[in-house]
């Protein structure tokens, strides 16, 4: 008999968890081939799947042998899942995946189960539970062998479980395959009704390969091809139709436990957009980038110097926290929506204009876009003088590192700029870095974080691999020398010192500023130690490949919402970048 499935599949350790996503939304699948979390219909709607915060709403399919061992592996260059259990008596397979790219009103998600070696006993369990776990399924009815339901506002059709029985509310099916043979679920999920005839397995599958193949390159250009491949693909997956990337496919997910550091994700952040667009056109690859660019250009028109910080991937606002009743991640909580929404970060707009110049050096910026441009860069010399959240998300200050990565972003769109125009943003980013001189540069030569805030920042590493000023500037040595004397431990890099503690004990250490850490030495001309800093921190990672915002050195383990984008925006620029030498006037070679 079916079990509270809450209590039948507890949360994991996120390095077990994978990810499928179209676009539209994400799932996460579970060692024991439970999908623990999906927004439906898309990634900021309430979750229908939600026992990964202790809810309920669960879609799994698990061997009947207890003794299972878990494996699995994405295909090349696809968020197309195959998870893989070894028995007492054989091997089953179960490949996985939301039909890609995805339908903003239908997710409909893919399982093929095959008996790989022996005889392959699975029990499959269906328990959608809309507006996160409140309203269980109902309507429940079977006609030539495809069951329908509603849960809330939300239809749900599940083709290939005809013998499958109603259980406490929920659908319960075991199946006994041969070896060799294989057998299709395909669940469709939708906000409105739903086609009159299913979704074909056979047809689906061979749309969503077509699509994965077509969509994710080689990337012979990185020194590591699979991986740049597969985070590629995880930001395929996270970017939707209207051109939005949301910044994580999950929310409530604790940075660090029992301090209650839990932040909704499931929105588009225009810094985070911005770096995926200087990272893939740093490969040479654009739709990618078109995308951001489309989306942050659609903003910016829309409002000019008031943009925010993020946006739902309609483009809408994001909405003001609220807690959905749920007992959260252990350590975390269960708060949806995000503070973001009253912030004003300056950094967003010298981030928009970086993007906006690499898609001029491509020869993929219109008029529409240049307009944007042009209010981003008013925008600048209208507010720098304001203090501002910050990257960081903090409280308002005149954040160093704000004020320079507008200096770069103003003069990477000046080169691409006609002359007059060009040089009057040249000479405002050249009095954006006279004016952090005077109140932002230490004693000892280096970038401090603001005018009243000594401490170093790994932020500020940024704005010189982004050309705020040049690597060989002795502001910038001293800064990457105390940020790797003061921030490092073991190749890793944390963002900065929060109090008198060891950095460890405050936080987990900030992949992005691993990487960016990479391309900074990479840049001043010490390739050696830039790879290592790259591996260390490409290391860290789960079983599938996917990187949080934040890794606990200590415990080896994840931390934060999951996957976080632009960490894997940061491994695939490293891994290009890395490919090239560095320009033969920098620095000495280690």
């Amino acid at each position: 008999m079916l079990t509270s499935l809450p209590d039948e599949f507890p949360p994991h350790v996120l390095r077990e968890y994978a990810m499928l996503a179209d676009g539209a939304r994400g799932a996460l699948i579970g060692p024991r081939g439970d999908v623990v979390w999906m927004c439906a219909p898309q990634w900021h709607d309430d979750a229908v799947f939600s026992t990964l915060l202790g809810g309920a709403g669960n879609f799994a399919v698990t061997p009947t042998d207890p003794h299972s061992v878990w494996g699995g592996q994405y295909e090349d260059g696809t968020l197309v899942w195959r998870s893989r259990w070894i028995t007492r008596t054989g091997i089953i397979e179960c490949r996985e995946a939301l039909a890609y790219p995805g339908d903003p009103d239908r997710a409909v998600l893919l399982r093929r189960i095959r008996a790989v070696l022996g005889q392959a006993a699975v029990r499959m369990t269906l328990d959608a539970r809309a507006n996160f776990g409140r309203h269980k399924m109902s309507r429940l009815s079977c006609e030539d062998g495809v069951w329908t339901a509603k849960t809330g506002a939300l239809r749900v059709r599940l083709s290939g479980a005809a013998e499958a029985k109603v259980v406490n509310g929920a659908l319960e099916l075991y199946l006994e395959l041969p070896e060799g043979d294989q057998h299709d679920l395909v669940l469709e999920i939708s906000g409105r009704e739903l086609p009159a005839a299913p979704a074909l397995a056979d047809a689906s599958w061979s749309a969503t390969e077509n699509a994965w193949q077509q969509g994710v390159p080689k990337f012979k250009n990185t020194i590591a091809a699979d991986d740049a491949r597969q985070s590629y693909a995880v930001l395929c997956g996270m970017t939707g139709s209207s051109g939005a990337m949301v910044a994580a496919s999950t929310m409530g997910l604790p940075e660090r436990a029992e301090q209650k550091r839990n932040y909704d994700y499931r929105y588009a952040w225009i810094r985070d957009q911005c770096f995926v667009g200087q990272a893939v056109a740093a490969c040479g690859e654009f739709p990618l980038l078109d995308a951001a660019v489309r989306f942050v250009a659609g903003r910016l028109l829309e409002d000019g110097r008031n943009l925010k910080p993020a946006y739902t991937v309609n483009g809408g606002s994001v909405p003001n926290e609220w807690d959905v009743g749920l007992p959260g991640y252990p350590g975390g909580s269960s708060t949806a929506g995000n503070w973001v929404n009253d912030q004003f970060q300056l950094d967003a707009f010298g981030e928009s204009l970086l993007l906006f110049a690499s898609a001029a050096q491509n020869d993929r910026l219109n008029l529409e876009h240049w307009k944007a441009a042009e209010v981003c860069a008013e925008a600048i010399m209208d507010r720098w003088q304001e203090p501002d959240a910050g990257i960081w998300e903090l409280t308002n200050a005149k954040w160093a590192h704000s004020r320079l990565i507008c200096a770069a972003g103003l003069r990477a769109i000046g080169r691409n700029a006609p002359p007059a125009q060009g040089s009057k943003w040249t000479s405002q980013a050249d009095a954006l870095v006279t004016d952090v001189t005077k109140d932002c540069l230490h004693p000892s030569g280096r970038w401090q974080r603001a005018p009243h805030d000594a401490r170093v920042d790994a932020a500020l590493l940024l704005p010189v691999i982004r050309g705020a000023l040049p690597p060989e500037d002795p502001r910038s040595v001293a800064t990457l020398k105390a940020i790797h004397d003061d921030l490092a431990d073991d190749g890793y890099l944390y963002r900065f010192s929060q109090d008198g503690r060891p950095l460890a004990q405050t936080e987990g250490a900030f992949l992005l500023c691993g990487f960016d850490m990479a391309m900074a030495l990479h840049q001043s001309g010490k390739i050696t130690e830039a790879a290592r800093w790259f591996e260390r921190n490409r290391a860290a990672c789960g079983s599938p490949g996917l990187f949080t915002e934040e890794y606990d050195i200590e415990q080896r383990q994840l931390r934060g919402n999951f996957p976080q984008a632009f960490v894997h925006a940061a491994m695939l620029e490293t891994a290009r970048r890395l490919a090239d030498d560095p320009p033969p006037w920098q620095g000495l070679r280690a």
